[in-house]
């Protein structure tokens, strides 16, 4: 078996997709490696891009990458407090989607407040886990007025007296 940096292709151009879709042409990638424990992994896509000696090495990585990205955000979407596939499967024709949609947008929103709001990360980096940063969130709903979503990060980061911030009007009213 093959050690090391040497990263052996297979591939194949102008592919039926299957029986049923003869006229429909795929290119078919294989790569395959050996792990640090001697175990052997393999690795196949399907792309409409022509497959050359000069581009595999760049198809695999763009492959194993989005391969990555996905199982990265399902997992996100399944075990950090999206809750994914609790019960969207259970429910009418078009709910499944609905509700698998609404949690895209949510981690969507989520991925840009990481980002771009130093509160969301404060709160996030104080209670350790983004699970354990959406039982607070509810929690702060359920217990508190809160008027807006500084207000609500505020109050996790720095605590509940933390969190009242004082508005000076520009006559310097309250």
């Amino acid at each position: 078996m093959i050690r090391g940096n040497i990263t052996p292709f297979r591939f194949v151009n102008d592919l039926p997709l299957n029986k049923s879709n003869p006229d429909l042409r795929v290119n078919l990638l294989e790569h395959w490696q050996v792990d640090h424990r001697g175990r052997e992994l393999r690795f196949a896509w399907v792309t409409y891009l022509e497959i050359t000696p000069e581009n595999a090495y760049e198809i695999m990585r763009v492959g194993r990458a989005r391969w990555r990205i996905e199982n990265e955000t399902f997992n996100t979407l399944k075990n950090q407090g999206y809750h994914l596939g609790h019960n969207y499967g259970l429910g009418k024709e078009h709910l499944s989607k609905v509700f698998t949609t609404l949690m895209m947008l949510a981690l969507l929103v989520d991925q840009a407040q990481q980002l771009g709001c130093w509160l969301f990360r404060k709160a996030w980096e104080k209670l350790g886990s983004k699970r354990s940063l959406w039982g607070h969130v509810r929690s702060r709903f359920r217990e508190h007025p809160i008027d807006s979503m500084e207000t609500l990060y505020r109050s996790i980061a720095f605590g509940i007296e933390g969190y009242m911030v004082e508005v000076i009007e520009s006559d310097g009213v309250p």
